[in-house]
């Protein structure tokens, strides 16, 4: 194999450095890395394991991790990290390994916003392909809608650029790395320069989680297009080095991103649940946006799943708010998405379920095991109202492919599979 930089093998200096992701919960032991540094890196390794029949998997960030493995091939691609705006096309060209926090800090002097997550350190490629819910995504869709172009390596080891007239472009914007190496996109941005944004946050030993869950339902009952929203519950430890406004606090809190004038007139009703813990709205720079949630920015061990729903039933979320509060047997943070708007529109990609109302993700600070027993029952709370998962929110679910996808897509999805990778070399897919 012919590659620009060195190809690493277990046991040699490097590896376990190269291996390193965000996910520190789960353990990757594979045959062969590859850091991939250009595209012609990751032919030359796609190549190599066609040849031997090495079950492929790609790396960026390693926030995604589906689990633990041992064997195979592993190309790295955090070298791949170009990003280039064309401010007139409003478009973004970004490498495989690029995070979103590049992005934004490249689009934000032409007053331009991609469609990134809340996190500035996850990577921009894997999460769109994955769907991409982000910040302001019930006014502009999911980032999978604004995808102009990607390329591709194939598992012949072929280049190909795929544009909305294939059947892999389709497959690909939601389906995830399972057809090949992405190593680059093209992508639409919005002419988003700044937003009123920010979260309220209620202790939850004050008020009432589940009059707040209640209020948060209503409310999203009234908002426009133009707001994106989220609650949030956590149980914050009580350890030393945690800020003392949140040291062994259960916070229940309501994140905004709105691109109207009106923002504190919109939010007024949440500001009438009960006495608030913390304030962080205001208006800000697109640039500034991450700070909306504040994502954990430290690698750490999580397991988590999500259930995509129909309707929120606040009663049966308030019960799992119950089972997975501060008396849960370890540390479980749930979100709850107001999904609708323009996430609604269909769209000429894999994304599935754009029906659903809401999207409740459940991440527990635990061991994959102990982390199931917490989960399994209190998704079970909502089997009802539930439509599907969704693949960007499937932390450590291994093969578990049940409920990713409709009837319908997950056949056509099989199908394509079929033809372009017939082999099954990208079977151990991370992110």
């Amino acid at each position: 194999m012919t590659t620009t930089g060195q190809v690493l093998h277990p046991g040699e200096p490097g590896y376990d450095d190269e291996l390193a992701g965000f996910q520190t919960g789960f353990t990757q032991r594979p045959e062969l890395v590859v850091p991939a540094r250009s595209t012609e890196d990751v032919i030359a390794a796609v190549r190599h394991a066609a040849d031997r029949n090495l079950p492929i998997a790609v790396q960026a960030t390693g926030h995604g991790l589906p689990g633990s493995t041992e064997g195979g091939l592993l190309i790295t691609t955090r070298r791949m990290d170009g990003v280039t705006i064309d401010p007139e096309a409003r478009t973004a060209r970004i490498e495989a390994g690029v995070r979103w926090g590049q992005v934004v800090e490249a689009a934000a002097p032409y007053g331009l916003a991609p469609l990134n997550g809340s996190a500035p350190s996850v990577g921009a490629v894997s999460y769109t392909l994955g769907g991409g819910l982000g910040i302001l995504a019930r006014e502009f869709g999911y980032a999978a809608d604004h995808v102009r172009s990607l390329d591709l390596v194939t598992a012949d080891g072929e280049l190909r650029h795929v544009t909305p007239e294939s059947d892999l472009y389709w497959a690909l914007l939601g389906g995830g790395h399972g057809l090949g190496v992405v190593t680059e996109l093209e992508i639409g941005l919005v002419p988003v320069r700044t937003l009123y944004g920010g979260s309220l946050a209620f202790d939850g030993g004050e008020v009432d989680p589940a009059a707040v869950l209640r209020a948060y339902e209503e409310w999203t009952r009234t908002v426009p297009d133009e707001l994106t929203s989220s609650l949030a519950a956590v149980p914050y430890p009580d350890v030393p080095g945690m800020p003392p406004h949140l040291r062994g606090r259960y916070v229940i809190s309501v994140r905004v991103a709105y691109t109207g004038a009106d923002g504190e007139r919109i939010v007024a009703p949440l500001r009438e649940i009960g006495p608030v813990l913390a304030d962080s709205l205001r208006e800000m720079p697109y640039a500034e946006s991450h700070t909306i949630h504040s994502d954990p920015d430290f690698p750490h061990a999580y397991y988590g799943d999500s259930a995509v729903l129909s309707e929120l039933d606040v009663s049966k979320a308030a019960e799992l708010l119950a089972r997975t509060g501060p008396g849960a047997d370890a540390m479980v943070v749930v979100q709850i998405n107001h999904l609708g708007g323009a996430l609604a529109a269909p769209a000429p990609n894999a994304v599935p379920y754009r029906e659903g109302r809401f999207l409740v993700r459940l991440l527990a600070m635990a061991e994959r095991e102990r982390a199931r027993e917490i989960l399994d029952p209190a998704f079970a709370l909502l089997a009802t109202e539930t439509l599907g998962r969704s693949l960007n929110f499937a932390f450590g679910a291994g093969d578990r492919t049940a409920g990713l996808y409709d009837d319908g897509t997950r056949k056509r999805l099989a199908g394509l599979k079929t033809e372009v990778d017939p082999a099954n070399l990208f079977r151990r897919v991370t992110s």
